[in-house]
């Protein structure tokens, strides 16, 4: 067992209550002031277990954003994460049961955090961060898709070598993330013409039929051999069954693995004509968040964790995953990035969420070794 691990394994009871504490400290990402509160929490756990200096990033709307830094030294890495969850205040309590622990936000992703501070906690005390500088960087509106966060995140991202994500790792294999999908939105705004549905339907131009043609090409889109799905999600039109419908909406989803195929997609959404004369269609909208693609950088990166996980007697893959986090952020802007370095457990954004506990210890020392080894 090297040294790192004997040490959180000595500490796994303290790494387990500023995990509670955290968690405890609910933090919904709409509710401003508790997201802050939930802040406040986090920098105290940062002062007290590692000395970390913070800067806060003010927001009026979304909760603050936080820098903690800690070390001195040429080579600075990232460690990149969040503290808002998708739980309303109450929503879900907090329980002990068969070895896991659930909880608001428990596996996204706060042990993630938890976990990295006391990696770095243990680098600290055995004399291991050398000539390496840390810093955090916490958003507090992730789970909104970053509106507020994204350019100040790449910003920090490339004064970095590399950006290690604490995202939870993937369910039931507990793989690193070494791929994500880029995400996407467009909204859709079909008119029509009104009419009589019963004595003059033929002067009418039927907005839902035209959503209908549209929803019929968009799926045609999909590519699941490219990793290209679209998805319309919702579809909303007319007023009155008797009435020949003017008007008409499609909300649709786009998930894709590569820039390449995000830029191709985008031009035939853009593109959409209508199908019946008289019909009016525009779009908006497009890729909100870039794919975080294995580049030769990032494969790199990973095999360094892999060297890491070796060390410690374990193993571990990578995996290619459709949902999205900041780490697609500072993997497009060319810092090398590896994602799903959190926590183990099931249940991101669902009731049963939850993790392993006693993977804590374990995952805090495969995040240390690897810093050690850039």
């Amino acid at each position: 067992m090297s040294s790192v691990q004997a040490y959180l394994q000595e500490h796994s009871d303290s790494l387990f209550a500023d995990l509670r504490l955290l968690v405890s400290a609910e933090s919904p990402s709409t509710d401003k002031r508790a997201v802050d509160a939930c802040g406040e929490v986090l920098r105290e756990i940062m002062a007290q277990r590692i000395g970390a200096s913070v800067e806060v990033v003010p927001r009026e709307v979304y909760g603050d954003h936080l820098v903690f830094t800690v070390g001195k030294g040429s080579k600075r890495t990232a460690i990149l994460g969040h503290f808002d969850t998708v739980w309303d205040i109450g929503r879900l309590p907090l329980k002990i049961e068969d070895g896991k622990f659930y909880g608001p936000g428990v596996l996204d992703m706060k042990a993630g955090l938890i976990q990295a501070i006391w990696a770095t906690k243990a680098l600290i005390d055995l004399e291991l961060l050398n000539d390496r500088e840390i810093r955090f960087l916490c958003s507090s509106d992730e789970e909104l898709g970053s509106p507020s966060s994204r350019e100040w995140i790449e910003s920090e991202a490339v004064q970095c070598q590399q950006v290690l994500v604490v995202e939870p790792a993937t369910s039931h294999t507990n793989a690193l993330k070494t791929e994500r999908k880029g995400t996407g939105r467009f909204d859709i705004k079909i008119k029509g013409r009104a009419a009589h549905a019963g004595n003059n339907p033929e002067d009418g131009v039927s907005a839902v039929h035209e959503m209908a043609e549209q929803i019929l090409f968009l799926h045609g889109l999909n590519a699941p051999a490219l990793g290209t799905t679209l998805n319309v999600g919702i579809a909303k039109g007319g007023q009155r069954t008797n009435v020949v419908a003017d008007s008409a909406e499609l909300s649709v989803d786009l998930r894709v693995s590569s820039v390449s195929e995000a830029r191709r997609i985008e031009g035939l959404v853009n593109a959409m004509k209508p199908c019946l004369a008289g019909a009016q269609v525009s779009v908006t909208g497009g890729l909100v968040r870039p794919p975080l693609e294995f580049t030769p950088a990032n494969q790199a990166l990973f095999a360094v964790a892999q060297e890491a996980a070796t060390a410690l007697g374990i193993q571990i893959e990578g995996a290619s995953v459709g949902g999205g986090s900041d780490g697609n952020f500072t993997s497009a802007v060319g810092v090398p990035t590896l994602d799903g370095l959190g926590a183990t457990g099931v249940g991101p954004h669902a009731i049963h969420e939850h993790i392993i506990i006693s993977d804590l210890p374990v995952r805090a020392a495969l995040l240390a070794e690897l810093i050690q080894r850039l």
